[in-house]
């Protein structure tokens, strides 16, 4: 059976682990979402996992990551445990490797970290741990090389994707692998909600900057996680469903010029 991914997701990256978390998430729930997305390095998956233990575990699509430090086989298989334990659950619906291990860092050996993580979490699937299995901030490049390994396929990619890094090659690839897109950090870093042509376009549509780019998100294709702690922003970036845009707003969005914002995957040293 093919498992829908609730789209668009709540994201909780930089949300402390101070009570915020455990609120945020809480009134996401609330107001209707039914995806939830962590990481063992956002270090708030005991936050998250309180305020997921006042919902039906079934009715709540989560997600956390595995981290770089744990990457490779057992350790990989721990940090998952862990993660559980955190989160106080006994399954994920989608476990990913948070970033690829690369050559700047680990040379001619890159490759075979992805492949020791990979087969970790090939293992986890098959056991019934996760319903879902699949990879952060990865390349094409990066894919292609658990090929030679790999028993089972990718299912999920979460990339870096927003206006001005719209990644049509990526997105191409993924959709031919059946591999669902995630997009993080679909504001800018909140630099869109700024741009006077998006705002011009938005208001067009009864909308918000926030609005008009989570629904292009949804209308190419992909899963965005949007992040809030104000109930007001929460509630107003699920609101994306009562409109489509136009051909020509769509394509004057895909046009968008900027790049990426954030870490390449082939040069983190993280």
């Amino acid at each position: 059976m093919k498992i829908t991914i609730p789209s668009p997701g709540f994201g909780t990256f930089k949300i402390p682990d101070d009570g915020t978390a455990e609120a945020s998430v809480r009134e996401a729930l609330k107001l209707g979402y039914t995806h939830i997305d962590t990481a063992a390095v956002y270090a708030n998956e005991v936050g998250v996992g309180r305020a997921l233990a006042e919902w039906p575990r079934e009715e709540v699509f989560l997600t956390s990551k595995l981290w770089n430090t744990d990457r490779g086989y057992d350790s990989a298989l721990r940090a998952f445990d862990k993660s559980l334990s955190l989160l106080g659950t006994d399954y994920l619906d989608l476990y990913l490797i948070h970033w690829p291990a690369n050559r700047k860092q680990f040379g001619d050996k890159a490759d075979e970290i992805n492949a020791e993580s990979w087969k970790a979490l090939e293992r986890l699937y098959k056991d019934g741990r996760v319903r879902l299995i699949g990879l952060s901030n990865f390349e094409e490049h990066h894919i292609r090389a658990l090929d030679w390994t790999a028993e089972i396929g990718p299912m999920v990619d979460q990339v870096e994707l927003h206006p001005g890094f719209a990644r049509e090659d990526l997105r191409s690839f993924c959709e031919a692998r059946d591999i669902v897109v995630e997009a993080w950090s679909p504001l800018r870093r909140g630099r869109a909600l700024d741009d006077p042509s998006l705002a011009a376009m938005a208001a067009r549509y009864g909308k918000t900057p926030a609005q008009l780019i989570i629904r292009w998100c949804i209308e190419i294709g992909a899963v965005p996680l949007v992040k809030s702690t104000h109930p007001e922003r929460i509630k107003e970036n699920l609101e994306v469903f009562d409109f489509d845009l136009t051909e020509a707003d769509r394509a004057a969005i895909d046009a968008f010029e900027g790049g990426r914002l954030f870490t390449d995957p082939d040069e983190a040293e993280f």
